[in-house]
């Protein structure tokens, strides 16, 4: 796919891995955000997300292997070893076999585990060339994205209060506290997508758990990351950088939309029509939110309107 991925067979292997483990959670994708008592990763929607979530599973595998050999090892010496079943211990000083053997096989199992990481480290630095380039800068405490490809326009995404939030929600959309915001991030679905990240004041960290991405945002600096994403739906992030005392308040929100929609948005944020650019973010919202709720089996949101005009 890359000029940076010929031959890389094992990397190939991960991805198919990754794609068979998540078949089921990510037809049921949509929406990238923490769940009640979560202790996993978010479900992976892009290439580096997927080959991450393998690479994290395969190491958990091996150092679990670990953990138990110690613990076995550790058994057994204290039941072996102890004063009653030993009561004369070995003085011996050394063992050749043994001092290699514990040098050797952890060297051994470090470079099994670094060709991966390394690898898929390779893979996420090896940028193809990009459908859409978005410029995130952080501030003091939102985000401001720009879209030079496509006549430079901008906007600030803010958290919103819980008026705000309650408002979409009465129109059937979700916005989850702490993570909705006021003007989404909107890329098209299938395609690949760089985001160039800077900041204006101090250091931030442009974080989407979903796609893999997770770069610094520094003041006098453009940091770079990419995603391609193919399931439409709202993906959550957050600053992860600690920026001050509102940090914990400036929270990322990216919609993957079909192309179609993504050009009818644009259309509207150059011809500054953010009335109508937010008409299109709503109406597309409302008919992810359906889509999810229908997968959930739970009943479809109504717009706000529609209702007060059923009355």
């Amino acid at each position: 796919m890359f000029k940076g991925l010929r031959g890389f067979s094992l990397g190939t292997v991960m991805g198919l891995f990754a794609a068979a483990l998540i078949a089921v959670p990510l037809a049921l994708a949509g929406t990238g955000q923490p769940s009640p008592w979560q202790y996993t990763m978010q479900t992976p929607v892009s290439d580096v997300a997927l080959q991450t979530e393998w690479f994290h599973s395969a190491v958990n595998i091996v150092i679990i292997l670990i953990a138990l050999f110690v613990l076995a090892l550790m058994i057994y010496v204290m039941w072996r070893f102890n004063e009653r079943t030993n009561p004369t211990p070995s003085r011996t000083t050394h063992n050749t076999l043994v001092e290699v053997l514990w040098t050797v096989l952890p060297v051994l199992i470090l470079v099994v585990i670094a060709i991966p990481s390394f690898k898929l480290l390779y893979y996420q630095y090896s940028y193809p060339t990009p459908d859409l380039t978005i410029k995130a800068t952080g501030n003091q405490w939102n985000w401001t994205h720009a879209y030079p490809d496509q006549g430079n326009f901008s906007f600030t995404s803010v958290m919103l209060n819980d008026a705000e939030r309650q408002a979409r929600i009465d129109k059937g959309i979700p916005a989850p506290r702490l993570l909705a915001v006021d003007n989404e991030v909107l890329v098209p679905v299938d395609k690949y997508v760089h985001v160039l990240v800077t900041a204006s004041d101090v250091i931030h960290n442009w974080t989407i758990p979903s796609f893999g991405s997770k770069v610094d945002a520094v003041p006098g600096r453009v940091t770079a990351t990419w995603f391609h994403v193919k399931q439409e739906g709202i993906y959550y992030g957050q600053c992860s950088e600690l920026c001050g005392k509102d940090h914990a308040f400036m929270p990322i929100a990216v919609r993957v939309v079909k192309e179609a929609v993504f050009n009818e948005w644009v259309d509207a944020m150059k011809a500054r029509d953010r009335r109508r650019a937010r008409e299109i973010i709503d109406r597309v919202a409302l008919e992810h939110a359906k889509i999810a709720a229908e997968r959930e089996g739970k009943p479809a949101p109504v717009m706000q309107a529609q209702a007060s005009g059923a009355r």
